[in-house]
């Protein structure tokens, strides 16, 4: 009892068959979480930043096959393709270890920074491109500082325009809480339970609050918020089309391959998985 704390929302295609909220949003003010909760999404994020990408594509403005030198050339990484890093096998080395290095205390990074580190500091890949499949968040921060490069726009406000607001997701957006000094309506805090029953922020913890606050200001492997509503709105929009053609979702939910040809279960943005008896899950 009590040890989950969060929204459930069940339905089938656009009906709502039950929702309920267990547990707090605020446990200093007793805040009680409800249906319209604005949730930190972390890794859920990269759906999103993927579909910008592929939105850009679309629009003629790059080709998957395009190097991140081509966008970035101070980077010192060669032959790695939007592609393998949508697709996690471009090999590239992880940032957080990076930026909690060589950043001052108290300062929190963004985009802008983590490239500046990548160019000053050079850290090797980790494997040849396209060798192997291993999970990158570098990869997606990347992502997002392409889709500002090409569209011309603030990512959030690409995703905005471009996705959020054509699926009436009223309640989603880019959201840094540390970084932006400002609150939004309904927020959900996430807590750690660092002992049964005692729910603390991560800000307030000294092994973690060096990472959450130095790492806020970085986009496009996380910091998407939205509510269980909105995304029932993104799922019935991809299973609908109505961002993409059938043919285009095929190919995002379609796992990528490395250079030997072994699939590794991971499409643009979606983990791919077979779970038996409800067959192909994403």
């Amino acid at each position: 009892m009590g040890l989950f704390q969060g929204n459930v929302l069940i339905a089938s295609g656009d009906t709502v068959i039950w929702q309920h909220s267990y547990g707090k949003a605020d446990h200093a003010t007793n805040r009680m979480l409800n249906d319209q909760s604005v949730f930190e999404l972390a890794s859920v994020s990269k759906q999103f930043t993927a579909m910008g990408i592929v939105l850009l594509k679309e629009q003629g403005k790059l080709k998957y096959e395009d190097s991140l030198r081509h966008f970035f050339p101070e980077l010192p990484y060669s032959n790695i393709s939007i592609r393998q890093m949508l697709q996690h096998t471009s090999g590239l080395p992880d940032y957080m270890d990076l930026v909690m290095e060589h950043t001052p205390s108290g300062s929190i990074a963004t985009n802008k920074e983590l490239i500046a580190l990548l160019a000053l500091h050079q850290p090797p890949v980790l494997f040849v491109p396209g060798a192997k499949w291993e999970y990158s968040n570098t990869g997606y921060a990347l992502l997002a500082s392409i889709t500002e490069k090409v569209s011309g726009k603030k990512f959030q406000d690409f995703l905005h325009e471009n996705i959020f607001m054509p699926l009436n997701m009223t309640h989603t957006e880019i959201y840094r809480r540390r970084y932006e000094k400002r609150e939004i309506p309904n927020y959900a805090f996430g807590y750690m339970e660092p002992a049964p029953g005692k729910w603390l922020l991560p800000d307030s913890i000294p092994e973690t609050i060096a990472m959450v606050v130095k790492l806020d200001g970085i986009v496009g492997d996380g910091t998407v918020n939205s509510t269980t509503g909105d995304l029932l709105k993104w799922s019935r929009a991809m299973d609908q089309n109505l961002l993409v053609s059938e043919t285009i979702k095929r190919e995002i939910l379609t796992s990528g391959e490395d250079n030997q040809h072994i699939k590794h279960g991971y499409g643009f943005g979606w983990m791919l998985r077979r779970m038996e008896p409800a067959g192909r899950v994403a």
